[in-house]
């Protein structure tokens, strides 16, 4: 299952609708439906994200943590490490070849450190983007 599908799938049952009456008003077949809740689709495209949103009459921030939640859904990764270091080669490899025997807890813990690595190299990178803009700005006075 997918955060998204897992999502959509919680949001349909609180509001006690079926996938064949959610499938049916978005257009689409409950067989796709029920794959796009269980992981076995990719992400739905920004069309029927809207289409699921609105359906759902989902609040702004539930409606944008659907979005995010979408663009982390995809059950078939790539990961490019074309240019980056071997330790990130090797990270990407040892993933891709245990993820499907790490159990929950380790899933969760590892994922916990990638978030926490993340948002500094995230800030990082605004802080940087921040001081060049500052310096293009400052050179033109």
């Amino acid at each position: 299952m997918t955060p998204f599908g897992e999502r959509i799938r919680a949001l349909r049952k609180e509001r006690g609708i079926t996938q064949g009456q959610m499938a049916a008003a978005l257009g689409v077949s409950s067989a796709y439906l029920s794959a796009l809740e269980h992981g076995r689709r990719g992400r739905p495209t920004w069309d029927l994200l809207q289409r699921i949103i609105g359906y759902l009459n989902v609040i702004w921030d539930d409606a944008e943590e659907l979005e995010r939640l979408a663009e982390l859904s995809h059950p078939r990764v790539t990961v490019e490490t074309a240019g980056l270091g071997a330790e990130a080669t090797t990270l990407a490899n040892r993933l891709a070849e245990t993820i499907a025997i790490l159990a929950p807890d380790d899933i969760r813990q590892i994922l916990a450190q990638l978030e926490v690595a993340a948002e500094r190299a995230e800030a990082a990178a605004r802080e940087k983007r921040r001081r060049q803009a500052a310096s293009k700005g400052r050179s033109f006075t």
